[in-house]
Formats: structure tokens, C-alpha cells, sequence
């Protein structure tokens, strides 16, 4: 053998022995540390707007992995800055894909009994005393997104073009997308030819992916509602106007816009999840506060619901009497709204049998509709990028098929008692984004 022959040997051997290994083999390597990575995060929530340790332990992983990271990204409608993280890595000319990851937690106390539970407590928006917890797995986006950022970097020979991680802050407030965009997320660190993202989901086996194209989320929009009356004793309630019972009689109405006002056709939710009224129990109050979530897939449909509201409350408000400058208060927030998720249909046909190859077709699942939001889709600026928000199976399979079977539902994300199997669910997540990763950017 020649000595150039030996040497083109030898540079062949070198290079294939720093090739990464097989992604399922690389990953199971990654996997002791993204359960460590996953459990202090589950350990140490953060509300929405207060992300700023969360954050940062996500720079701080994203810099040891070679990536270009910026901070506090993100500036809100009051004008406070976001602790939004956006990481950059460039290999080359070609497409640009965006990865997301959110970052907050709920003001929920847990009660999953795991040895890595949360005990933190804070206050919620209200300034009530409330625990805080990942209720919602947004700890299992971040493991997986950081998993799949080192297989990224290790892969670098396989793919062209760049990379942008995003931390996204306020998700469960639903103004964290709208922060960081409105920050000129894409005028600074370049506007991307896809979008993906991913969310654990309790419905789902750990292993399975479900994927769907079109509409997949509803949207969301937050309303508050006050109803004023006249305070009073509480053994003399004729001389005032009774705001609690007016409260009561509104929430029970209030859902006869749904069942009676939308097309049975158009899917829609009112919910109204707090109420604020009283001080003490022979004290009639001025004023009762409620706050409303609205759930719809149509504009048509979300503005009926908002007209329905503002109806409804004045017809109570009416029958009971409330001279005019007693009327209820509708309010509207401009923030907490966001636009229905729609995944683009090309993009979710290009990218199923890509999963289905990495996870094997058996775990990749049909998805479906439902009525939660997320703001996730305002990436896509309203549908002019290809976007792809795909479902992780989060739960143990034999405890699911018993479900289905007693009817009796597992507790899901939002719930104390929400607990995901982490270690299939890690290694499918990080399995499937770096997978429909690589092939966008081949």
C-alpha cells in the first residue's frame, strides 16, 4: 500500500470514528442526564413573567453546546422586558429552522407524591398565596429541546444551514410569543423557513408522537367581568343589589350562548375560572369579579361568545334592577388572546413518515383536535411560515389502555397529580425533533 493510500486509510478511519453514534444509541447515552436536567427543573417552577432562573440554566446549557445565545428577549405590552432565550447555531448556507420550547409553570400545588416534586410556593396573579408546578410539562419541552440541541451540534455533517432555539416565556398567559416577536425576534436573528414544537399530552402513550395537519388548537381569549351592585347587610338584602347573586345567575346563563347562540358546528368554550367577591359573610359587597376563558376555532364564533358575555351580563344586571351606572364592566384583554394553532398540511405530510422511520410507524399516531391554546402559532405569522406543533405521549401505555377501558381519565397536564413517565417520553421527544429537524435541513 502506497503511503498516500495510507494516509487516505487513515483520514477515512478518523472520520468515521468521529461520526455520533445512531440517534436511538446517542440518545439512550443522553438520557442519565436529561432525567437529572429534567428533575431540577421540575424541582425549581417559575410562574409566567418571572422566568428568570429557568432562563438562564437554558442559556447556560445552550452556550456549553456551542450556541450563539441572547437573553431577556422579549418585551410585553406594559413595556417590562421578557426572559425570553433565543440560541443560534449556523452551519453553512441553507434553510433556517426554529425549534421552540416554552418555560413556564402553573400556580398549582403538587400532589404526584414523586421524590422530585415541586415545593415551591409563590403568589399568583391575584396575589393569592398558591404553589407553583410544571402542571403542564413545560420541564419535559425544555429537557427534550435541550437534548435535542446537543444531538444538533454533535450532527453538524449531516445538515446545513441554521438552527434557532427558542425559550419562549408567559405561554400559560399566552402573551410570551407576542412578547418576543414584538422584541423584532425575527428582524434580529432572521425570520425562519419552518417552525416546530412540541407538547407532552396525557392522552398519549410515552413511545407514541401524534401528528395531524390543520386546525389543532382553538383560540383563547381572556376576559374579566365585574358585576357592580349596590353593598348592603347581609340581614337587610333589599336595600341593595346583591352582587353575588347576580354572579351566580350569570354563570349559570352565560352558557346558553354556547349551547343556544353558536352553530352547534363551530366548536366553543366558556369557562369562568375565578370569582372574587366579599369580605365577610353579613356583608353585601359592591362588586363581584370573574374571569372568563373563551375557547373557539372561528373569529365569527370567538366574537359571538364576547357579544353573548356582554348580553348576558347586562340582562342580569338589568333584571335585578342596577340603575345605569351600575351596569356591568366587560373587559377584554388585549395580552392574554391568542390565534387557533392550524398546522400547515404540506409540512405535517412531509414529516410524518420521517417520525414514523425514526420511531417505527407503529408509534406514530393520528392526532386530533381539541379546544386547549396555545400561543405557539403565532411563530407562523398567522400561517406564512410552515409551521408543525406535534403531541408527545407522556403516560404509561397499560395505564392508559385502562382508562380507555374504565372511562376513568389519567391526570392530565393542569392537574397536581400530573406526572409523566420521563424517561420514554424524553428519549421519543428528543428521538422525533432532532429527526424532523435534520430532514428540514438536509
Amino acid at each position: 500500500m502506497t503511503r498516500l493510500a495510507l494516509a487516505a486509510l487513515l483520514l477515512s478511519v478518523t472520520a468515521l470514528a468521529q461520526q455520533p453514534a445512531p440517534l436511538p444509541q446517542s440518545v439512550d447515552a443522553q438520557l442519565p442526564a436529561l432525567t437529572a436536567t429534567y428533575k431540577a427543573l421540575h424541582r425549581a417552577p417559575e410562574l409566567s413573567h418571572r422566568e428568570e432562573h429557568t432562563s438562564a440554566t437554558v442559556a447556560a446549557e445552550l452556550r456549553k453546546l456551542g450556541y450563539t445565545v441572547t437573553e431577556r428577549v422579549g418585551r410585553y405590552a406594559d413595556g417590562s422586558q421578557a426572559w425570553g432565550v433565543v440560541a443560534v447555531l449556523e452551519n453553512g448556507a441553507g434553510p433556517r429552522v426554529l425549534l421552540r420550547t416554552d418555560m413556564d409553570a402553573l400556580p398549582v400545588e403538587e400532589k404526584t407524591g414523586v421524590d422530585y416534586a415541586s415545593t415551591v410556593k409563590s403568589v399568583n396573579a391575584e396575589g393569592q398565596p398558591a404553589g407553583v408546578m410544571h402542571a403542564c410539562g413545560h420541564d419535559i419541552h425544555m429537557t427534550v429541546l435541550l437534548g435535542t440541541a446537543r444531538e444538533l451540534a454533535a450532527r453538524k455533517s449531516q445538515w446545513h444551514g441554521t438552527v434557532l432555539l427558542i425559550g419562549q416565556p408567559s405561554e400559560e398567559t399566552i402573551d410570551g410569543a407576542r412578547a418576543m416577536l414584538a422584541d423584532k425576534l425575527y428582524e434580529r436573528f432572521g425570520r425562519p423557513d419552518f417552525v416546530l414544537g412540541a407538547h407532552d399530552d396525557a392522552t398519549f402513550a410515552a413511545g407514541d408522537v401524534a401528528i395531524k395537519d390543520g386546525p389543532l388548537l382553538a383560540s383563547s381569549t381572556s376576559v374579566d367581568v365585574t358585576m357592580r351592585g349596590i353593598g348592603s347587610h347581609g340581614a337587610r338584602p333589599n336595600e341593595g343589589k346583591d352582587p353575588i347573586l347576580m354572579a351566580a345567575q350569570f354563570i349559570v346563563l352565560v352558557q346558553d350562548v354556547v349551547s343556544r347562540q353558536v352553530d352547534p358546528q363551530s366548536p366553543a368554550v366558556i369557562t369562568v375560572g375565578t370569582i372574587h367577591g366579599g369580605l365577610k359573610r353579613n356583608i353585601i359587597p359592591d362588586e363581584v369579579k370573574m374571569g372568563l376563558t373563551l375557547r373557539a376555532y372561528s373569529e365569527e364564533t370567538r366574537l359571538k361568545l364576547i357579544d353573548g358575555i356582554r348580553r348576558t351580563a347586562d340582562g342580569v344586571a338589568t333584571a335585578y334592577g342596577v340603575p345605569a351606572d351600575r351596569m356591568p364592566v366587560v373587559t377584554v384583554s388585549e395580552t392574554e388572546i391568542t390565534p387557533a394553532t392550524v398546522n400547515d398540511a404540506a409540512l405535517a405530510a412531509r414529516l410524518r413518515p420521517v417520525a414514523a422511520a425514526a420511531l417505527g410507524a407503529e408509534h406514530v399516531v393520528p392526532g386530533h383536535s381539541e379546544m386547549g391554546s396555545e400561543d405557539f402559532g403565532q411563530f407562523s405569522l398567522d400561517g406564512k411560515i410552515p409551521a408543525l406543533f406535534i403531541r408527545l405521549g407522556a403516560v404509561d401505555a397499560g395505564k392508559l389502555a385502562e382508562s380507555r377501558k374504565t372511562g376513568v381519565p389519567l391526570p392530565g397536564v393542569h392537574s397536581a397529580r400530573f406526572a409523566p413517565v420521563y424517561e420514554p417520553t424524553l428519549r421519543t421527544g428528543v428521538i422525533a425533533m432532532t429527526s424532523l429537524a435534520l430532514d428540514l435541513l438536509k
